[in-house]
């Protein structure tokens, strides 16, 4: 298993908060892109998810 997986697996912050990221700049770019309803439509919940999500994994411990 590579160690991103091991850290996710075993709560450590810093693969969940790089997940969490992610899932902010996936929500900005749907909110951005001029293309499919759908993915505008969403934006705005994975964008909170998202935000949610880092704030709750920065009280993981290192």
């Amino acid at each position: 298993m590579s160690g991103f997986v091991k850290g996710l697996l075993r709560l450590r912050r810093g693969p969940w908060e790089m997940l969490a990221t992610f899932l902010i700049a996936l929500g900005v770019f749907m909110l951005m892109q001029p293309f499919a309803l759908a993915l505008y439509t969403w934006s705005f919940l994975v964008t909170l998810a998202g935000t949610v999500m880092f704030i709750i994994v920065s009280h993981f411990p290192e």
